[in-house]
């Protein structure tokens, strides 16, 4: 397995794609519940297979990414070949987890207490695989705004 398999909440919200997977591969409902109840393991594989599709498929059309936690945030950038990141480190005790905390960064960016360090590395092991370890450490999918937003404050 190239991922994870998908959380079973993650299963149920894609109930019809997952039951298209199965017809694209001549399982129809009855033949699935056979599958599930005689060969647990090969219900498994299935489930698998089509977690990696699906992940694939999300992990592709990720552009960006976000991570914060306390007093720190990070932020990237995938494009293709490459990887941008701008660190946002506040020094006084804030919590960017709330929303006060956060709008505060927003309003006050370049206070003397937030350092920002920008920075850009190639991929060293496949993009997609890349992306994923991201968002299993903690980091969110996100559509950009924040980082596009600060890398504009400090180009």
């Amino acid at each position: 397995m190239k991922y994870r398999q998908l959380t079973r909440e993650q299963f149920e919200s894609l109930h019809k794609e997952f039951a298209h997977f199965l017809a694209s591969q001549k399982i129809d409902v009855t033949e699935w519940n056979a599958i599930k109840k005689d060969k647990p393991n090969v219900a498994e594989e299935e489930m698998n297979v089509f977690s990696d599709v699906v992940w694939d498929d999300v992990l592709t059309k990720t552009k960006y990414i976000a991570h914060f936690s306390k007093t720190s945030a990070n932020l990237f950038k995938c494009e293709e070949n490459e990887i941008y990141r701008i660190a946002i480190n506040i020094t006084w005790d804030i919590n960017l987890l709330e929303q006060n905390g956060f709008e505060w960064l927003m309003q006050n960016p370049m206070d003397n207490s937030v350092e920002i360090f920008k920075g850009s590395k190639a991929y060293t092991n496949e993009r997609n695989l890349e992306i994923f370890d991201l968002i299993e450490k903690g980091g969110s999918i996100s559509k950009g705004e924040i980082f596009e937003y600060f890398n504009q404050l400090i180009s």
